[in-house]
Parts: structure tokens; C-alpha cells; sequence
């Protein structure tokens, strides 16, 4: 098994409502290979998608820390907590959040643009993942005159511009039917296989997880291995 690219130990996360404590997440460890597909599941309201925005640094445990490679994300400080995220992670949801006044080249060519890319440039490394997941003939159409099952592969061109190590995918298939998910589920095997992207995949989807390299279930605050 190739050597871990992130891991975290001992995480926890508690949230106040009304005069009591729920803990979401109690001393929570995995740890990700390279190029390692990981799902994982959980009931709704079980913290996997607090655990991804922790592992994510888009959210800070109560303790414990998140490492990627050797470096402790968990103490840096919220500018370079940024410049890791647009370094080294994508980001997929299960609503893709692709701005509906921008065209598809437009929506996977914005993380490279606010990067400071040169438009040009920009724009060809866009439309190239664009044809990489199948929407060549779609580089000029809005979200509005796109399939659900098409706006989702934008929102994953959109993650994979900036050649992240990893992606962070949460209910990617969540609102999608059956033959768009199995679309999905191709296309992640697929990069994973081409770039050796990393991925972990938050989901309900069995058939989804079962398909992955591994499957962890969140459980009472608790992970597990399935």
C-alpha cells in the first residue's frame, strides 16, 4: 500500500444546542493512502460531513489534528490553511455550486482565474477536463441547459483544475439517478486511475462505496472499518 497522504488522530467535534452538548465526532483517527479511493458512510445527521470539512480544513476539531503528508494543517493559520486547500484539494458537493451566470469553461476555469492564472491559459485547461468528462459539446452552456448528471461532472472538472492530491467529494451522487450515478462512479475510477487522485467520498450510496477501495462507517460519533 502506498505511504499515507493524510491522516488524523484523535478528533472531536461538540456543538452547543439550546442548554446541552452533542458530540458529533469523539476521537475519530483514519488515515489515507495515496491515490486511495475511501468512502465513507453513515446515517444523515451522523458528523460525516463535519468530519470532511475537518479533514478539509474548512472547519477546526475541538482536539486532535489533521496532517497531510508530514505537515499539521490542524495549528496553520487560516491564510495558509487556504493556500493548502487551493494547492493540494478539490471539492465536490452533492448540490455543485457552479455559478449560474458563467458558462461550464467559465465555472472550472474560475479556481484558476482568482489564482491569478492568465486567461488564455486558464481557459484550455478547462476546456480540456471539460472533454476529459465527456462535456466537449457543452464548454458554452450554463448550468440552467445542463443535466443534473452534467452539472456534477462540472463541479468534478472544476475540483480537478488545480491538480489537487486529493478530493473531497460529499453525496456526489446524492441527486442523481441511477444511470448518472454509475456515470459518476466511472468517471472518479477513471481519474483516480489517470492522475492517481485520492479520494474520499462521504455518501449513502452503498453501491457507491462498495465500489471504492475501502468503505469506513461513521457510527455514534465513532468510525469503524465496514
Amino acid at each position: 500500500m502506498p505511504s499515507h497522504i493524510l491522516h488524523c488522530n484523535a478528533i472531536t467535534k461538540s456543538y452547543s444546542e439550546a442548554d446541552s452538548k452533542v458530540t458529533i465526532l469523539q476521537d475519530v483517527s483514519l488515515s489515507l493512502a495515496q491515490a486511495e479511493t475511501l468512502a465513507i458512510l453513515g446515517s444523515s445527521g451522523s458528523g460525516k460531513s463535519t468530519l470532511l470539512h475537518i479533514l478539509g480544513t474548512l472547519d477546526l476539531p475541538d482536539s486532535g489534528e489533521v496532517y497531510f503528508q508530514s505537515d499539521c494543517l490542524s495549528t496553520m493559520n487560516a491564510s495558509k490553511q487556504a493556500a493548502f486547500r487551493n494547492q493540494n484539494l478539490g471539492f465536490v458537493y452533492q448540490f455543485h455550486h457552479l455559478l449560474p451566470e458563467f458558462d461550464a469553461t467559465e465555472n472550472v476555469a474560475m479556481p484558476l482565474l482568482i489564482s491569478g492564472q492568465p486567461k488564455k491559459l486558464a481557459f484550455e485547461k478547462a476546456s480540456a477536463l471539460l472533454d476529459k468528462v465527456g462535456l466537449s459539446h457543452r464548454l458554452t452552456h450554463k448550468p440552467s441547459q445542463l443535466s443534473g448528471g452534467e452539472r456534477q461532472r462540472v463541479a468534478i472538472a472544476r475540483a480537478l483544475v488545480n491538480s489537487p492530491k486529493i478530493i473531497m467529494a460529499d453525496e456526489p451522487t446524492g441527486n442523481l439517478d441511477a444511470t448518472s450515478s454509475g456515470r459518476i462512479l466511472e468517471l472518479i475510477q477513471s481519474i483516480n486511475a489517470e492522475f492517481n487522485t485520492a479520494f474520499i467520498i462521504v455518501t449513502h450510496d452503498q453501491s457507491l462505496a462498495s465500489k471504492l477501495d475501502r468503505t469506513l462507517v461513521l457510527t455514534n460519533g465513532h468510525l469503524e472499518a465496514n
